[in-house]
Formats: structure tokens, C-alpha cells, sequence
């Protein structure tokens, strides 16, 4: 049987503690809020996962593209083309050039294609950078797009790119040669 053991000092619990054992407080009140939030959080979820998978199922959500029931009878628009930009060469515009390569005069022969091909080059300089790889003719204003496009047609890979960095040289076109330019 059991061992009995005399009472000592651990055997005399005060009222006022409420403990219900020699080693236990009392649980904390609202702990049973905890489990309510998770079971609540746990039905959003899963509402929100059934209500998605029945719309992939009946159709109404489709990420093939494929028309689904409800846009059957909806006529598909009809795209507006956009207008083609035909290049041109505008003597009037500035165009500099700066050299991004490290073969030196390139700069030069670039500016001999321009002015053969009718442009105007008001200035020839080095890039502040020797190892770019695409030769990009930059226009800033949007006026100048078939100019642009003029200039890279005189040079062989050229390709036209808007942008602002060239903006304050004053220069409307700004041709940037790459190791690319085979001219």
C-alpha cells in the first residue's frame, strides 16, 4: 500500500492562493478566445478556398485565356492599328555622337556616314563609358521619333531608344556607338 507521509509546510496551501494543485495556478481567463479566433480565421480560409475552386470549375475564372459561357455573346473589340512611323532625314535637328567603344575615331566615321546621309553633326565625343555593346540612337522629345528612326537607318543595327539623359546638350538626336556598329 501506500506510503503515509507526515504533514510538513507544503501540505498547508493558503486560501487566498487558489492554486489546484501544490504546483499549478489557475488558468489565465480568455484563454478560450484563442481557440475561437484560430476556428474562426480556419472558416475564412477555407470558405474562401471553396469559393475559389468552385469559379475555377464552372468557368468563370480561366487562366488559358479560353472564353468562358458568359462572354460568349460579348463580341470581342476590334484593335485600332497603330499608325507606322516611316523615317526620315531632317537636316534641321543637331545629332552629336559619342564614341562608347574603345576603338579609336569610330566617332569620326560615324559622323562621315551622318553627314553623307544628310544630317547635321554639331558635335563628336567619347561616351563616359568605353564598353557598350549597342549602338541606340536617343531622342527626348516624341516630335523626333521618325528622325530617330532616320538615324538609325543610316547606321547598319542601330536601334532607337526615348529617353531624357541626352536632353540638357541640347542636341535633338544623340547617337551612342556600340562595339556592335559595323559601318
Amino acid at each position: 500500500m501506500a506510503e503515509k507521509y507526515p504533514r510538513d509546510r507544503f501540505d498547508e496551501i493558503p486560501d487566498d492562493l487558489q492554486r489546484v494543485g501544490a504546483h499549478r495556478a489557475p488558468r489565465p481567463k480568455g484563454r478560450a478566445w484563442i481557440a475561437v479566433g484560430w476556428a474562426a480565421l480556419a472558416v475564412v480560409v477555407l470558405v474562401g478556398a471553396g469559393i475559389f475552386g468552385l469559379s475555377l470549375v464552372s468557368g468563370s475564372i480561366s487562366f488559358h485565356g479560353a472564353p468562358n459561357s458568359s462572354s460568349a455573346g460579348t463580341p470581342t473589340p476590334t484593335p485600332t492599328p497603330t499608325p507606322t512611323i516611316t523615317p526620315t532625314v531632317d537636316p534641321a535637328l543637331s545629332v552629336n555622337v559619342l564614341n562608347g567603344t574603345t576603338t579609336s575615331g569610330l566617332g569620326g566615321k560615324v559622323r562621315d556616314v551622318l553627314t553623307q546621309a544628310g544630317w547635321k553633326v554639331a558635335a563628336v565625343a567619347n561616351a563616359d563609358k568605353q564598353d557598350l555593346t549597342q549602338t541606340i540612337v536617343y531622342y527626348s522629345d516624341p516630335k523626333n521619333q521618325a528622325a530617330a528612326l532616320g538615324a538609325a537607318k543610316s547606321l547598319p543595327g542601330a536601334t532607337i531608344e526615348q529617353s531624357q539623359a541626352f536632353a540638357d546638350t541640347g542636341a535633338d538626336l544623340t547617337v551612342v556607338v556600340g562595339s556592335d556598329y559595323t559601318g
